[in-house]
């Protein structure tokens, strides 16, 4: 059950339209072929342009994300910090505060390629 918070955060954020969504992907895959080299081309974007470090709240807790890489599974993951503790989690499932950090289109983007819309 999502948080009074989470439900703010996600109803204070503009949601992007799909021919925005589409325009940004194809700006970060115009050279690359396949999933992989595609996924590489997002996270390459993502590490350009979203501002980190950034504070969030995973499971009512407060986390920076401190950068975002690829996990062993290759998955795009924010690496969150909260105190002297680390954990990954999927920018997929990563909740955004509002307002969301400069960059947060690419995240949009990466979410919209994952979920198949290419």
């Amino acid at each position: 059950m999502a948080s009074a918070r989470s439900s703010r955060t996600r109803r204070n954020r503009r949601r992007l339209s799909r021919r925005e969504l589409t325009a940004l992907i194809e700006e970060a895959i115009v050279d690359a072929y396949g999933d992989a080299e595609q996924r590489i081309a997002l996270l390459t974007m993502l590490q350009e342009h979203l501002a980190v470090p950034f504070a969030t709240e995973i499971l009512d807790m407060p986390v920076h994300v401190i950068r975002v890489d690829l996990n062993d599974a290759d998955e795009i993951v924010a690496i969150c910090r909260r105190g002297q503790q680390r954990q990954t989690l999927p920018i997929l499932d990563l909740p955004l505060p509002s307002p969301p950090p400069a960059g947060w289109k690419w995240i949009e983007a990466y979410r919209h390629w994952a979920r198949g819309g290419r």
